[in-house]
């Protein structure tokens, strides 16, 4: 395990060791969530590696607001004055581990990365073999309504980044309906860009 890191976020550098707890500008992740930042350096074991590959892991904390920055506005001899303030958007996060060692137990014990990779795993799977085994055991209903152009299970809940991922493992009628929906309903710009890329390897 490595002493310390820098790592890279929001465009700014940071010196970080395990267990640390520090302010960074506000971050799109909720409370609670883990996320691994880029990893610029990494040092404390002997001579310091300029291109690590490790990981760094940090957890969401909390949403604050920084201290007040009052601003004052004057000019003389018109009785004009104006104050104002502002408060900066930060995010508290905690740095959980530094080095490989912690993948191996992240697999293990993380409630969320679990989940995700169980939600992950059908997707990935080839698409062919799943109609087979159904036909085997008598079920040619659920291959028709896989065929009849029906959303895929857990689409609703699901992210961008998940989207294109689990679209190459999809069918052409899959593919097709969740197209379909997004024009319809969302309308989200790189949805659209996953499954219509999705939609010309298929044809």
């Amino acid at each position: 395990m490595s002493s310390y890191a820098i790592i890279s976020l929001g465009g700014k550098q940071y010196r970080v060791s395990e267990g640390e707890r520090l302010l960074v500008d506000r971050l799109r992740a909720d409370e609670g969530a883990t996320l691994e930042p880029r990893v610029l350096l990494v040092g404390g074991n002997g001579e310091p590696d300029l291109s690590p590959s490790t990981t760094v892991t940090a957890r969401v904390v909390g949403h604050e607001l920084g201290q007040k920055i009052r601003i004052g506005k004057y000019r003389r001899r018109t009785g004009y004055k104006k104050h104002t303030g502002h408060r900066s958007k930060l995010t508290r996060i905690e740095i959980e581990s530094i080095g490989a060692a912690k993948r191996a137990g992240k697999a293990g014990s993380g409630k969320a990365a679990g989940a995700q990779r169980e939600d992950r795993a059908p997707a990935d799977a080839p698409a062919a073999p799943k109609p087979k085994a159904e036909q085997a055991e008598g079920k040619p209903a659920a291959t028709a309504e896989q065929q009849s152009g029906q959303l895929p299970d857990g689409y609703a809940s699901m992210t961008i980044a998940q989207l294109s991922d689990a679209a190459d493992g999809w069918s052409r009628e899959q593919v097709e309906a969740a197209l379909e929906h997004e024009r319809s309903d969302k309308a989200r710009k790189g949805a659209l860009a996953a499954l219509e890329s999705a939609l010309e390897e298929k044809t």
